[in-house]
C-alpha cells in the first residue's frame, strides 16, 4: 500500500485475496491485487544483483521469509548495498543500508514490481495477426529447441534412403551378410534416435500450444469483459459467444498447422538438394507438380473467400438463435412457443447446410484436380526413374530409384501441406474477424489505471445534461440539471421512458457520452476511474444475476477479502438474514445458475446485501423493490432508513408509496427535469407528479409528508 502511494494511489485491502492453502500473502496474490486496482505489477524471485537494476523508478517490494516485508528504495553501486524501508517504521527515519550478507539471511529473493499504468501497447493490444504471432514468438526458447529437433530429425532422415541405395547396389550384389548387418544395426540406432527426437519436438510443439492457449484466452477475456455495456446490450449472447470462440480456431492454427508446416518447411530445406544429388530431372518433377497444386489451389481461393462469408453469417445468425433460446427459455416455456423457436432452428440450420453445401461442392473442384497429380508426383517418379535406370547411357542405378522414393514423400509432402495451408487461411482468416469484431471494439473509455480515485462523499450534481441513446434521435435526458447534497435520498419517478434510468446509468458511467457536466463532489464524472467509480457504488436492478456458489460467496462477491461477519452484517441490514438462516446450510448454501432455488424476493435481498456489502457512499435502487411480495417490500422499506444512513441514495421506482419518505424527489417527463422537492411540496405545485399519485392512490385521500433535506437547487433548461 505504501508502494501505491509512491505513485498516487490507493490500495483497498477489502480486495485482496490471499491464495488457497497459503500462510501467508505470496508475491503472486500481491500482484493480482496490485493489477485489479489498475496497477502494473509482475511477481519476480531475483538475484542480489537484480536489485541494482530495478531501483530508481519507484519502491520495489521484498518479500522476507518470515512473512514480513520491506521497501527498497534505492541502492549503492559502488559500495556494494541498498537502502531498504521498514514500511511500520516512523516516516521521519531513513531506509536502512543493507549488504548481500545481510539481506540474504532473511530474503530468498521474492520481489513485487509496481508502476503506476501500463502502456497502450502492452495492456491493450489489438487482435491481430501479428499480435499472435508476437505472443507465439515469446516462447524462444522453446522455438529454438523445437527448431533444433527438426534439423536433427531431417538430417536423420537423410542416412536410412542412403543405407538402402547401398543395400540394393552393394550388399544383394555382393552377398555381403557382415555389411546388412551393419547398417541394419546403423538403421536400428537412428530409429531409437528418431524416435526420441519424435517424442521430444511434439512435446515441445504441445508446451508451446498451452502456454499461447493460456496467454490467448487471458487477454480475450480481459478484452471482452472490458466492453461496453452498450455492445452487450444490442449483440445477442449466443452471437458473440460464437464470435469469441473463433479464437481457438486461429490458436490452433497457429500452433498446429502452421507450425507444423513450417517445421516440414525446414526439412525441405534439408532434403531438397539431396534430391537433386540423386537425379535432377526427378526432383524437377517433384517440383513441378508441388508448384500445379498450389497454383490450382490459388486459383480456386476468391470464389471460396466469397461463398466461405456467406457460411460464417449463416452460423452467426444460427448460434445467435440458439443464445436467445437458451437464455429466454422461461419465457419459451411459459408462453409454450417452443414450434415458433424450433422453427427458427430448422431455418437457421438450413440456411446454414446450405451454404455450407455450396461451399463443399466448390471446394471438391481443387481436390479432385490435385489428386491425379499427387498420385503422377508418387507413382510417375517411380515409371520414369525405372525408365532411367534401365537406359544403357545413364548411371541411376537401382538403389538410387528406392532411395528417391523413400525421399520424395518426405519431400512431397510439405509442398503440398503449403499449398493446404493457404487454402485453410481463407478460413482462418474469416475466423480471425469474426473474433476481431467483437474484441477490437473500443473498450470503455477509461485507462488501466488513470484518472481520479477520489473519497467520495456523495454530493451529486448534473449541469445541463443531454444524452442520446445510439440509432435514435429523441434524447433521453434533455438540458437535465439538478444537484443533490451528500446523505440525501433521492426518488425518481415519472412515467416509463421518461429517463429514470438514464440518470442512473449517466451515474454509473455506462454511458460518457454525453453533454453538459455530471459531477460527484466537485469532480467531473469523466475524469474519475472507472473501476473507482463503480466499485464505490452499490447498485440493485430489478432482475438481479446471482453467480454460481454459496450464499456468502455471492454476498462476498464485491469484496473478497471481507469475512462471514460481514456477510451477515449486510444481510441483516437488507432484511435477507432471516430466510438465509432458514436454509439448510445457511451462508453456505449452494446457488445454481438462475437461482432456482430461490424465490424472487430473496434473489432481490440477496443483490441488496451483495450492494451493500461494499459500504457505498452512492446507493443506486432501480426497481429494486418491484419484484418484491408486500412482506418483503415492507420488510425492505422498513430498513431503508438504516440503510441509507450516511450514504446518498438514488430510488428509482413506479410504485410513490415507496418513495415518500425520500428526502427529495425529482419528477421527470420526457427526458427533461420537471421539479424537484419533498412529497409534500410535489402533491402542491406539480401536476404531473399529483397525477400520477391519484392514479395510484385513489382511495386514498390524505397526503403523506416527509422529512426533507436542505432543498437541492433545479435549473430549468430553456
Amino acid at each position: 500500500m505504501m508502494a501505491a502511494r509512491y505513485y498516487g494511489l490507493e490500495l483497498d485491502a477489502n480486495d485482496f485475496r490471499l491464495g488457497q492453502g497459503e500462510p501467508q500473502p505470496s508475491a503472486a496474490a500481491l500482484s493480482a491485487w496490485a493489477q485489479s486496482a489498475g496497477m502494473w505489477s509482475r511477481a519476480l524471485r531475483l538475484k542480489w544483483r537484480h536489485l541494482f537494476s530495478v531501483t530508481g523508478a519507484g519502491p520495489v517490494v521484498l518479500l522476507f521469509n518470515d512473512g514480513s516485508a520491506g521497501l527498497l528504495t534505492g541502492a549503492n553501486t559502488e559500495n556494494k548495498i541498498v537502502f531498504v524501508r521498514d514500511p511500520r517504521a516512523p516516516e521521519a527515519e531513513p531506509p536502512v543500508p543493507v549488504d548481500e550478507m545481510r539481506l540474504a539471511e532473511v530474503w530468498s529473493g521474492e520481489v513485487v514490481l509496481l508502476r503506476a499504468e501500463r502502456t497502450q501497447e502492452a495492456a491493450d493490444p489489438p487482435f491481430t495477426l501479428r499480435w499472435l504471432a508476437s505472443v507465439v514468438m515469446q516462447e524462444r526458447k522453446h522455438l529454438r529447441d523445437l527448431v533444433i529437433a527438426s534439423l536433427s530429425i531431417s538430417f536423420l532422415t537423410i542416412l536410412p534412403p542412403l543405407l538402402v541405395m547401398q543395400t540394393v547396389d552393394r550388399v544383394m550384389v555382393h552377398h555381403s551378410y557382415s555389411t546388412l548387418f551393419l547398417i541394419a544395426s546403423i538403421l536400428g540406432t537412428m530409429v531409437v534416435y528418431e524416435t526420441l527426437l519424435g517424442f521430444a519436438r511434439r512435446l515441445i510443439i504441445l508446451v508451446v500450444g498451452t502456454r499461447t492457449d493460456a496467454k490467448l484466452n487471458l487477454h480475450v477475456f480481459s478484452r471482452l469483459i472490458r466492453l461496453p455495456l452498450d455492445y452487450f446490450e444490442r449483440h445477442p449472447a449466443g452471437e458473440t459467444m460464437y464470435r469469441v470462440s473463433q479464437v481457438n480456431q486461429v490458436r490452433q492454427f497457429i500452433t498446429g498447422k502452421l507450425m507444423t508446416t513450417i517445421l516440414d518447411m525446414i526439412t525441405l530445406g534439408v532434403l531438397l538438394p539431396f534430391l537433386f544429388w540423386l537425379n535432377a530431372t526427378l526432383a524437377w518433377i517433384v517440383l513441378a507438380c508441388a508448384t500445379a497444386i498450389m497454383l490450382i489451389i490459388l486459383a480456386f481461393l476468391r470464389p471460396v473467400r466469397a461463398i466461405f462469408g456467406k457460411v460464417i453469417n449463416a452460423e452467426t445468425l444460427k448460434n445467435a438463435a440458439l443464445g436467445e433460446t437458451i437464455f429466454g427459455i422461461k419465457t419459451v416455456k411459459s408462453l409454450a412457443v417452443e414450434p415458433q423457436r424450433k422453427a427458427l432452428w430448422d431455418e437457421k440450420v438450413a440456411e446454414v447446410g446450405k451454404w455450407r453445401w455450396e461451399l463443399g461442392k466448390l471446394s471438391n473442384w481443387p481436390q479432385t484436380l490435385v489428386t491425379p497429380i499427387e498420385r503422377f508426383m508418387y507413382m510417375g517418379t517411380i515409371l520414369i526413374g525405372a525408365y532411367l535406370a534401365l537406359s544403357q547411357d545413364n548411371g541411376f542405378q537401382i538403389g538410387a530409384i528406392f532411395a528417391f522414393m523413400m525421399l520424395s514423400q518426405r519431400v512431397s509432402q510439405p509442398l503440398v501441406g503449403l499449398a493446404r495451408l493457404i487454402e485453410e487461411w481463407e478460413e482462418v482468416g474469416g475466423a480471425m474477424a469474426m473474433a476481431a469484431e467483437v474484441l477490437n471494439r473500443p473498450l470503455e473509455v477509461d485507462a488501466a489505471s488513470g484518472g481520479l480515485r477520489p473519497k467520495f462523499v456523495g454530493a451529486v450534481s448534473y449541469e445541463d445534461v443531454t444524452f442520446t441513446y445510439a440509432g435514435t434521435k429523441l434524447p433521453a435526458l434533455d438540458r437535465v440539471s439538478f444537484s443533490v447534497p451528500a446523505g440525501t435520498t433521492l426518488g425518481l419517478v415519472g412515467r416509463s421512458g421518461s429517463g429514470k434510468s438514464t440518470i442512473t446509468r449517466l451515474l454509473q458511467g455506462i454511458n460518457r457520452e454525453y453533454s453538459g457536466f455530471l459531477k460527484i463532489d466537485g469532480a467531473d464524472l469523466r475524469e474519475i476511474n472507472l473501476r473507482h467509480l463503480r466499485s464505490s457504488f452499490g447498485v440493485v436492478l430489478q432482475e438481479n444475476f446471482l453467480f454460481r456458489g454459496t450464499i456468502r460467496e455471492n454476498i462476498l462477491s464485491g469484496r473478497p477479502g471481507l469475512t462471514l461477519e460481514d456477510a451477515i452484517r449486510a444481510a441483516r441490514l437488507a432484511g435477507a438474514e432471516e430466510f438465509i438462516e432458514r436454509m439448510p446450510n445457511g451462508y453456505e448454501t449452494w446457488i445454481e445458475e438462475g437461482s432456482p432455488n430461490l424465490s424472487g424476493g430473496q434473489r432481490q435481498r440477496l443483490a441488496i446485501a451483495r450492494a451493500l456489502i461494499t459500504d457505498p457512499r452512492i446507493l443506486i435502487l432501480d426497481e429494486a423493490t418491484s419484484a418484491l411480495d408486500p412482506e418483503s417490500e415492507a420488510l425492505v422499506n422498513a430498513n431503508l432508513k438504516r440503510i441509507a444512513r450516511g450514504r446518498t441514495m438514488f430510488i428509482v421506482s413506479h410504485r410513490l408509496s415507496s418513495l415518500v419518505d425520500c428526502d427529495q424527489i425529482l419528477v421527470l417527463e420526457k427526458g427533461k427535469a420537471i421539479d424537484i422537492g419533498s412529497h409534500a411540496t410535489l402533491l402542491e405545485r406539480c401536476a404531473i407528479y399529483r397525477t400520477l399519485w391519484n392514479q395510484q392512490n385513489r382511495h386514498m385521500f390524505s397526503e403523506g409528508s416527509g422529512h426533507a433535506a436542505p432543498a437541492p437547487a433545479l435549473v430549468q433548461g430553456d
